[in-house]
């Protein structure tokens, strides 16, 4: 995607990228770090496994809830102010979150944290839109996809280790330190458009190139709703979003790390090693399914049916092996876990980008992105909620059966997910 024209622009927005790709980093560190510290917490603050899942959860309400917002403040008050303010906000919660003397203040910090970060994925999207041709703007989303799969890794993996040395509470000091800083760079240095700093837009340079941009209708906020909510086409993709999602942020983002410690009696380091295949599935495969839909297939329904259906096998091979599986195999599970449940949304957002005219791309985006956090909103308390209703062993681990249940009820959900993959409507369009 390099571009041979000598105007500073081309070299500045690609800061401009790094400092939001950051940003989306943290996003998807705050977002799975309470995987491989739950038991630590249930432990510390002695609530049960449904109240920790209401922790996890919480976020997601959070995230879901100013999914529709974040459009509304990015037009009206403008991105960089309304990553930057929020960012901040998600410093605080992060900080106290560490400090918490008791679960109040720790769901205190936690909501703080889900709102901040929250702020950081439409603003962003309105940013890149701003600063990249339109051709441009699939390929920088996929890397910017991949980032966050570095974020997960760091939410695992690093934070495994982070805990090990210092505690989880100093952990997460330091996470809204650096969370902070970030708010910091956007601030001194993000700009809404090329035109803020003088510069010509990115169209009128194409322009120059001999593509003239077309003119773009401003569709109004609530009609573009309406046009999303009520196409047909669109139920399908927002619910496989809903049960997909709930299956990854569930299982991947918090009950994982407690299921291969507890089944396979990892250690908290090993089960962050093995979690981390998440981080590098969507790392890999984020922009290899992208070239996957674009070059081979030509199709985006192809690799959601493929991917949901390799999701329903793999769980179903949990569910009747749940202790089966020796350390290498388990690394694999995670990695094609991570590649089927979470970097094929890459192409479930561009799906919902083509269902609709790019006037209300935003609109179809934001609405379709209340879901996956749903998602998570849902399924991280009712997986706690099975596992309660099993009893622990004396070491405090929760049964086996638990587990067993836990992923029979995961499996369903992707069967019904690979059910919305196979009613979704084609929208490649070539």
């Amino acid at each position: 995607m390099a571009d041979a024209s000598p105007h500073p622009l081309f070299r500045f927005r690609w800061l401009i990228f790094s400092i939001l790709a950051l940003a989306y980093f943290f996003v998807y560190f705050h977002r799975l770090s309470l995987s491989v510290v739950a038991d630590s917490l249930v432990a510390d603050f002695n609530v049960s496994a449904g109240t920790m899942g209401l922790l996890g959860s919480i976020y997601f309400y959070c995230y879901a809830a100013m999914q529709l917002p974040a459009g509304l403040l990015s037009d009206s008050v403008g991105p960089r102010r309304t990553v930057t303010g929020f960012l901040v906000a998600a410093s605080i919660g992060s900080i106290l979150f560490g400090m918490a003397p008791n679960i109040e203040t720790a769901f205190v910090g936690r909501i703080l944290v889900g709102f901040g970060v929250s702020m950081v994925f439409i603003p962003t999207m309105k940013i890149l839109s701003q600063w990249y041709y339109p051709h441009e703007f699939a390929s920088m989303a996929g890397i910017l996809n991949a980032v966050g799969g570095a974020g997960v890794m760091a939410a695992t993996w690093l934070l495994a280790m982070m805990t090990v040395a210092f505690g989880w509470r100093i952990s997460f000091e330091l996470i809204g330190g650096c969370t902070f800083v970030i708010a910091l760079l956007v601030w001194l240095i993000i700009r809404d458009r090329p035109q803020d700093k003088g510069w010509p837009a990115i169209a009128d340079l194409a322009g120059k190139a001999g593509a003239p941009a077309a003119p773009v209708q401003t569709i109004p906020l609530l009609a573009g709703m309406r046009q999303v909510v009520g196409t047909v086409h669109f139920w399908p993709l927002a619910l496989w979003f809903f049960f997909d999602c709930g299956i990854f942020f569930g299982f991947g983002g918090l009950w994982g790390g407690p299921y291969l410690m507890h089944v396979y009696g990892l250690s908290r380091e090993a089960a962050g090693a093995v979690l981390s295949m998440i981080a590098w599935g969507m790392i890999i495969g984020s922009p290899l399914l992208g070239l996957v839909s674009d070059r081979v297939f030509k199709s985006r329904k192809k690799p959601f049916i493929g991917c949901t259906a390799v999701l329903v096998v793999e769980l179903g091979v949990l569910y009747l092996f749940p202790t089966g599986l020796s350390l290498p195999l388990l690394y694999v599970a995670f990695f094609i876990f991570a590649v089927c449940a979470s970097s094929i949304v890459v192409i479930g957002f561009t799906a919902t980008k083509e269902l609709f005219p790019v006037e209300i791309a935003g609109t179809s985006v934001g609405t379709v992105n209340l879901f996956p956090f749903l998602g998570g909103a849902v399924y991280m308390p009712m997986l706690g909620k099975i596992l309660d209703a099993y009893p622990r062993d004396p070491s405090g681990a929760y049964a086996l059966e638990g587990y067993t249940t836990m992923l029979l009820v995961l499996l369903i959900s992707a069967v019904v997910a690979l059910g919305c993959a196979l009613t979704m409507k084609e929208t490649y369009k070539g």
